[in-house]
């Protein structure tokens, strides 16, 4: 039974994780860590094996360096945080950072990675809830780095939206558009389960992207 605990779990995604993990079979919620529940991340690390991070960009770096010193693997869906800082660390923990954990959205990515290899040109909409807090999201940044060109990106922020990107490539005659919505924050939560089940195994960290847990290459 893999122990758990959440740090940010007053917030939106934060509620959605603790849900899911306490409806794991395999999985126990041990802490909830936030500041408008009272709780420190520190109350809730002697009881986890494993740390689900949504914060804020402002605190994700001390949140994970708080596991790493404690020997607790963390899974981090913070974006806008400097994962370079924790390279090099001696730990025996892990951390796994995913720009996105829905399905959908890594192979999103995937596509536009292939794509963009046979297509001139491609430029990144992406679309989030007006109170995400970093700009552009951690998915679009990581697109872009995974097509390995010059792809601008657009950023919009308006309410009524969870989050939705779209990558447009375009060559002569013709254009190919690899679009993926999440309507619910529910569609997050088995790449979070899964990300939680792997993390533990990893052979280097820290890792950026679901993918290296979810495909086999």
């Amino acid at each position: 039974m893999l122990r758990v605990a959440v740090a940010g779990a007053a917030g939106r995604m934060g509620q959605a994780v603790c849900d899911a993990v306490s409806g794991a079979a395999d999985m126990e919620l041990t802490g909830k860590a936030d500041p408008s529940l009272g709780v420190d991340l520190a109350e809730v690390l002697p009881n986890a094996d494993v740390v689900v991070e949504f914060t804020r960009p402002d605190t994700a770096l001390a949140n994970v360096q708080a596991c790493l010193e404690a020997g607790v693997h963390v899974v981090v869906g913070t974006s806008g945080w400097d994962v370079d800082a924790v390279r090099g660390v001696d730990s025996p923990a892990n951390v796994l950072f995913c720009p996105n954990f829905a399905i959908g959205a890594v192979l999103m990515m995937r596509f536009a990675a292939e794509a963009s290899k046979h297509m001139a040109k491609a430029e990144i909409i992406e679309l989030h809830h007006d109170k995400k807090l970093d700009a552009p999201s951690g998915t679009a940044a990581r697109t872009a780095e995974l097509m390995q060109g010059d792809a601008p990106i657009h950023s919009v922020r308006l309410p009524g939206i969870v989050a939705n990107q779209e990558v447009i490539l375009g060559d002569v005659g013709q254009t190919l558009t690899i679009r993926h919505d999440s309507i619910d924050r529910t569609s997050f939560m088995p790449g979070v389960l899964l990300a939680v089940r792997k993390v533990g195994d990893l052979s280097e960290s820290p890792v950026i992207g679901l993918e290296h847990v979810l495909f086999d290459d």
